[in-house]
């Protein structure tokens, strides 16, 4: 899972993602709205932390830019500013969740991982879950009913992105871009390759139409 922390004071942002880290999340970090707005729209997240307070941007821009193109990334809002009247407006401009500093870090992280469940995937400690199908970030496989898959490192990140967002329709180029990177020199074509190779390793434990194709659009991740 990918969670991007926008938050301008360094030591915050430091001690969010070595927290997140600890949990085996993947962690970008951006320091003023404008960097975080352009991180958001590039590299396709699982989660963003946002503060309100921010240079350049405030995280209310932020949001309003990032729900133009995003409606279903989930947003945690985490600010000084602890009035009712504060959370209600942070609410109404989209985010799903409001935390205010100071924070304790293990609620942080409880937070994260139930705006993360909201997405249809059931996160445990050792492993995420959709239906019969798991992934153990350990073991860096998937697996279905406990028996292992073999995937290849790109076979998992795929499967990895569809269970985080279990039961929404990624287009190929939300897919592209957060398997194979904004600069990757592969072409858009690959994510249908892929798609049928881990349909592929799927298929023995008759798990393959899990992954739907969506005509026109991409895929989608959803039991039968």
């Amino acid at each position: 899972m990918r969670v991007l922390v926008i938050e301008d004071n360094v030591e915050v942002a430091s001690v969010i993602e070595s927290a997140l880290q600890e949990e085996k999340w993947e962690t970008d970090v951006a320091h003023d709205g404008r960097q975080g707005l352009e991180k958001a729209l590039q590299e396709p997240c699982d989660v963003i932390i946002l503060d309100i307070m921010l240079p350049d941007l405030d995280g209310h821009r932020v949001l309003q830019e990032i729900r133009k193109v995003s409606f279903t990334t989930p947003v945690l809002f985490l600010t000084a500013r602890d009035r009712v009247e504060d959370r209600v407006i942070g609410l109404d401009y989209g985010a799903d969740d409001y935390l205010t500093k100071p924070f304790d870090v293990a609620e942080l992280l409880a937070r994260v991982r139930a705006l993360a469940r909201r997405k249809g995937s059931i996160y445990h400690e050792d492993h995420i879950a959709y239906g019969r199908i798991q992934i153990r970030p350990q073991a860096h496989d998937g697996f279905v009913d406990n028996k292992p898959l073999h995937l290849t490192v790109k076979e998992y990140e795929l499967l990895e992105y569809f269970l985080i967002n279990a039961e929404q329709i990624l287009t190929r180029q939300q897919i592209f871009y957060r398997v194979w990177g904004f600069n990757s020199d592969s072409g858009s074509t690959v994510v249908d390759v892929y798609v049928h190779y881990l349909r592929k390793k799927l298929a023995p434990f008759h798990c393959d139409e899990y992954v739907r194709t969506v005509r026109g659009v991409g895929f989608m991740l959803k039991e039968s």
